[in-house]
């Protein structure tokens, strides 16, 4: 994982992930992700707290597969919101930390 960068809210790091070629919505094809997890590393990641109500929370992670394809996958932080998808992202970029 080369950067994390923090935005105001979760639009404006979306916006500026697209500007920098991140237009693919894995939210709508996290099967891809699932099937072959080693295919794909995480580039950018932010989390966002909610100021009052934890289920506001949320992580923005930009993603790049291994042949270059380059998205987004957005997905809440509550206990209650955590896909399989989201745990494995979670997961690959402690991974990365790590390294």
């Amino acid at each position: 994982m080369d950067a994390i960068y923090h935005y105001k809210s979760v639009s404006k790091a979306l916006d500026e992930l697209s500007e920098n070629g991140f237009n693919y919505d894995f939210n709508q094809h996290e099967d891809v992700i699932l099937k072959n997890p080693a295919n794909y590393e995480i580039k950018h990641i932010y989390r966002y707290e909610g100021e009052s109500n934890p289920d506001d929370e949320a992580i923005v992670f930009g993603i790049q597969s291994k042949s270059g394809k380059k998205g987004v996958y957005v997905t809440g932080f509550a206990a209650n919101s955590i896909t399989e998808t989201a745990q494995l992202l979670i997961d690959l970029s402690i991974k990365a930390r790590k390294k």
